[in-house]
């Protein structure tokens, strides 16, 4: 059985790297007869392309963009509740899921060439209100970091989390949470994570599945300057849970309780909740994939 294939493309992925990648797309795709790759023009018509795909019969969506992108068609395929595949060639910044599922390393002819192979790779999603997330929900120093990129528009690829977490390190203040029911205690940063990467350079949930059931609760108190860096770096090779403030649980789903409705990003979109308390949980096998491994 093969697959009926559609291509997303996000020409302003990775500051313009989708743009680059589309000459070589167009070969690779033609070459294993998929002719039926689209452009998107503004932000978040990668949804509206998806649903346009699906409603004609698509049954693999191929993405070319970041996580953001990727997570905008995920969320298109789950709400529609079609048996649509999810491939990625990475042209992002950070592609945290594209690392997991492989395809970070394709070459993307084979990419092309496996995505009209049908395969039944399915992998967990988490959700938090409305919103399915394939990487990480988090909240509090990751949510500033985010707002900083968003006002820097200079750098670019991993350098960008990097030089912009460096400058918020010293200065965040934390954020008040309690998780089950728990006391209140003031955080720096929580996430709740289905993969182990976080912000393209750092391993955040060391040893945490896509394929397990459950998502892994991350969190970390607040520091003093003088050992944020010392967290910070130890992060990027998943080794931070070795501090007494770096706190690791896993679990089906996670209350988490706040003093009033947070921000909170999912796979790098910013959010504003909608309730102080929040529920978020795994949809198992959730989403069908193209893995490198298939």
């Amino acid at each position: 059985m093969t697959e009926r294939v559609s291509v997303i493309v996000n020409p302003k992925a990775g500051r313009g790297r989708g743009a680059k990648m589309i000459p070589r797309i167009h070969e690779v795709f033609a070459q294993a007869g998929v002719t039926d790759i689209r452009h998107t023009t503004a932000a978040g018509d990668e949804t509206r392309l998806a649903k346009l795909a699906i409603a004609n019969g698509s049954t693999t969506i191929v993405v070319v963009g970041g996580d953001g992108t990727t997570t905008h068609v995920a969320n298109t395929i789950l709400d529609s509740g079609a048996d649509t595949r999810l491939a990625i060639l990475p042209a992002g910044t950070g592609n945290d899921f594209a690392k997991v599922l492989g395809t970070d390393k394709c070459d993307p002819l084979i990419v092309a060439h496996k995505s009209i192979l049908r395969t039944d790779t399915k992998v967990d999603v988490g959700k938090i209100e409305d919103h399915y997330f394939l990487n990480c929900c988090g909240f509090g120093f990751d949510v500033a970091v985010l707002e900083s990129i968003s006002r820097n528009q200079r750098l670019r690829g991993n350098a960008v989390y990097l030089y912009t977490a460096l400058q918020q390190l010293f200065g965040y203040r934390g954020f008040e949470v309690s998780v089950g029911k728990g006391f209140a205690s003031r955080h720096m940063l929580l996430v709740v994570a289905n993969t182990e990467y976080f912000g393209g350079m750092f391993r955040v949930a060391p040893g945490a599945r896509i394929d397990d059931g459950e998502l892994d609760l991350i969190e970390v108190l607040d520091l003093p300057a003088s050992r944020r860096v010392a967290v910070f770096a130890a992060a990027t090779k998943g080794d931070h849970l070795k501090y007494p403030e770096c706190m690791m649980d896993r679990s089906k789903s996670f209350e988490l309780e706040f003093p009033a409705p947070p921000a909170y990003e999912t796979d790098g979109e910013l959010r504003r909740a909608a309730s102080a308390t929040l529920t978020v949980s795994s949809c198992p096998s959730a989403l069908r994939v193209l893995t490198a491994y298939d």
